[in-house]
């Protein structure tokens, strides 16, 4: 069980990651001043933004391994990622914005929150993606017919 802590964590502490968490939570900042939503500010890109770097990989990774017993908390973690802590929060800070843009939200939160999970869903440095992806190319250039 300790070993699964540090591997978990030190999968969270990866520079690759954190540095494209860093840029992610930055366009999401940069986009909720310009596109000036009623619903997108600071606090709902952080909020949300942090739980996909928590919870996204591993949801994709229960999808693909099958996981079937950890599907509801997958579907939990999914949900409450995606749509549950953004009603919370509009729902305190503006109902009125929140009624307005939920229904927009959940598919564009949904697409990101996948497109997280699989950019995150590697384990390892990021010069073993690099060279796993080489050889992945390699491998599959190796038996295209010519």
């Amino acid at each position: 069980m300790r070993l699964m802590k540090k591997t978990v964590l030190t999968e969270y502490a990866r520079p690759w990651k954190l540095f494209t968490l860093a840029i992610g939570i930055t366009l999401l900042i940069a986009g909720s001043f310009y596109y000036e939503a009623p619903d997108w500010d600071i606090t709902i890109s952080l909020i949300m933004a942090g739980l996909s770097y928590l919870t996204a990989p591993w949801s994709i990774r229960v999808i693909m391994e099958r996981r079937w017993a950890q599907w509801p908390a997958m579907l939990f973690a999914t949900w409450f990622t995606v749509d549950g802590c953004y009603w919370l929060y509009w729902h305190f800070k503006n109902p009125v914005a929140l009624e307005l843009m939920r229904e927009a939200n959940f598919p564009a939160s949904l697409s990101l929150y996948g497109m997280c999970g699989v950019i995150w869903l590697y384990r390892g440095s990021l010069r073993e993606l690099i060279a796993d992806s080489r050889k992945l190319l390699r491998l599959h250039s190796s038996q295209v017919p010519k």
